[in-house]
């Protein structure tokens, strides 16, 4: 019997295997972790008998937050995103029952999944099969899919229009491919970004943050979150949601550029 294996310590799930693998390709890279109780897997059919549930979440006018309860795995947050008729799922979560596909459906369904990077590929496949709809990931992620789909799209280039007003773009830095969404009309017109954690919405939530590895406390580069801050500067939003159910309530698009400029301030010795 084959069976696809989910990985308990960062939720991604692995393509059907008589056996489960020695290993996770995704925590054994040094941005993840292995964790200290040693490898372990599970089922999406073990997770149901444990009494896990998705909880959604009315954020705002056209913005639902999707949760797993009890926390599962890295435990973020995937957002479904409402605009004209088209619903496009922002990141993905591990757990999927019946529940979750009805409510999902009373609001519309899913037209689109899209990904910020692989440390949230979760179950994208069982979500894109379920509702018979695309995954959108950046090509130069494609070797962190562990379980490969025909619904998945490998896009190309800086962005990607999905409808008019929903737009992703690869801002790179935690992941080659790590990639944002622009959402111009939410928030009244004022704009949304949800970002997963490519940028990280901290304690202070007037700030961000920038990472190569959040767990093992890898900083990125200067040059890399200098790139991030001038690709963001283009974009329209005043609020920001990252994955960890953290906003940026408002003047979120100057708190990105005031965190770029501590964050390298800091690497360069400056005192803040």
């Amino acid at each position: 019997m084959m069976t696809n294996y989910i990985c308990e310590t960062c939720g991604v799930q692995y393509t059907g295997m008589s056996h489960h693998p020695d290993s996770c390709d995704i925590c054994t890279e040094e941005r993840q972790y292995v964790s200290p109780d040693g490898q372990s897997w599970t089922t999406l059919e073990e997770m149901k008998e444990k009494g896990y549930e998705n909880v959604l979440q009315d954020e705002e006018e056209g913005l639902y937050s999707i949760k797993t309860s009890p926390e599962f795995g890295i435990g973020q947050t995937a957002y479904l995103v409402q605009r004209d008729g088209f619903n496009v799922l922002w990141d993905c979560i591990t757990f999927l029952d019946e529940a979750t596909v009805r409510k999902i459906e009373a609001l519309g369904g899913i037209d689109a999944i899209a990904l910020s990077h692989p440390h949230y590929y979760s179950t994208q496949v069982e979500w894109a099969e379920t509702f018979n709809v695309p995954v959108y990931i950046h090509e130069d992620d494609r070797e962190w899919v562990m379980r490969q789909s025909g619904q998945i799209v490998f896009w190309s280039g800086e962005s990607l229009v999905l409808a008019p007003g929903i737009t992703l773009y690869r801002l790179g830095g935690h992941f080659k491919g790590g990639a944002v969404l622009e959402w111009r009309t939410g928030n009244e017109d004022k704009g949304i970004l949800l970002t997963g954690d490519v940028i990280q919405v901290v304690a202070d939530r007037n700030w961000v943050s920038f990472m190569y590895s959040y767990p093992n406390l890898i900083p990125l580069p200067a040059a890399s979150v200098e790139k991030i801050a001038a690709k963001t500067k283009e974009l329209k939003f005043d609020r920001l949601y990252n994955a960890f159910h953290r906003v940026v309530k408002e003047d979120a698009h100057g708190a990105v550029q005031r965190s770029a400029k501590r964050y390298v301030d800091a690497l360069s010795g400056k005192v803040i």
